[in-house]
């Protein structure tokens, strides 16, 4: 296994130093530095500027330079858009508000969907079945921004000053929009914190993508269900349930495996669209700022960390094959 591990990392290799490459020639194809300086800069403010930044070293000086810090782990480079901060201490400050919306919103997705997925495969083609794919089917048909907007005023708006008037919350909202994630603000638990900050997201994370995982799931039980294991099992008068919620289950788990691995790379960015609108600060929204100021420290470095955590959860994704079903040999 090992070996196989090794090999796909060095496949890996080329590939991920052509993302960065790619990544630095398309940031460099615009000048950040007319940009910023405006129309009455002088050339010697141009070249002070572009020395500043680094931009007046040869192209393969610049990724090589790049390079070296991101192996080394080396996020000291400092913000375009926030002097004064660097790219670890943006990184850092990020990294824990995405995690706070994805991994709940993820993990309560899969064990919905699944669950789910399960027990309308269980009553296939009745009117259970039915019903939960109708709901699945109408989950997914509605746009995120939709549910974000509902969510947004009969969530955080109707529902605070519903409950501000009866009493039940004494003045205090029960979901924020808060610019400020931190913690200290509050003199209560951080499960309370979280509450405020950050169960609202996540339901509308959950809710969005568990039509999407319980279509792909009950596909995943329903092939299960015509495969020779079942068909013995049912001669040998094993229940139904223990059919399906045992032995279907366990042996369903390489595609339930690479739904959630390809989802990983997602855990660690965050949800864009959540973080814009609920004003999080995680790494997506990190990113899109930086993206629109033209920060190039901040976005190669966010980037080369993505890149590199897709294909490491790609690999991952095969181990784990492996793992689970020992019919899989890598080789």
């Amino acid at each position: 296994m090992w070996s196989y591990v090794v090999r796909r990392l060095l496949y890996n290799v080329p590939v991920y130093l052509g993302i960065v490459m790619f990544l630095m020639a398309a940031l460099r194809i615009q000048d950040p530095i007319s940009a910023s300086l405006g129309k009455n800069a002088t050339s010697e403010d141009y070249l002070a500027k572009e020395a500043a930044y680094g931009l007046d070293d040869p192209f393969f000086t610049q990724y090589f330079t790049f390079l070296g810090d991101l192996f080394a782990a080396d996020f000291s480079a400092e913000s375009w858009a926030n002097p004064g901060k660097t790219v670890g201490a943006m990184l850092y400050e990020s990294i824990w508000p995405s995690l706070s919306i994805t991994f709940p919103a993820l993990t309560l997705t899969a064990l919905i969907a699944i669950t789910i997925g399960l027990i309308s495969s269980f009553f296939r083609g009745q009117k259970t079945d039915k019903s939960l794919m109708l709901l699945a089917v109408v989950g997914m048909s509605v746009s995120f921004l939709v549910y974000i907007i509902f969510g947004q005023y009969f969530g955080a708006y109707v529902l605070n000053e519903y409950l501000k008037e009866s009493g039940a919350l004494d003045g205090t909202a029960i979901f924020a929009r808060g610019e400020l994630f931190s913690i200290g603000d509050y003199d209560t638990s951080v499960s309370l914190w979280w509450i405020h900050f950050c169960m609202l997201p996540v339901l509308i994370s959950t809710l969005v993508a568990t039509g999407y995982d319980t279509r792909f799931y009950r596909a995943v039980m329903v092939e299960e269900s015509g495969r020779d294991y079942i068909v013995t099992a049912q001669a040998k008068g094993a229940s139904k349930k223990k059919i399906m919620f045992v032995h279907m289950l366990k042996n369903a788990m390489i595609p339930i495996i690479t739904r959630l691995m390809t989802t990983l790379p997602f855990l660690i960015m965050g949800s864009l669209l959540l973080e814009v609108f609920f004003r999080i600060p995680g790494m997506g929204r990190v990113l899109l700022d930086a993206i629109m100021a033209n920060d190039f420290p901040v976005v190669q470095a966010f980037v080369g960390i993505f890149a590199l955590i897709f294909i490491l959860s790609n690999i991952l994704t095969d181990v784990l094959y492996a793992l689970v079903d020992p019919r899989v040999r890598l080789s």
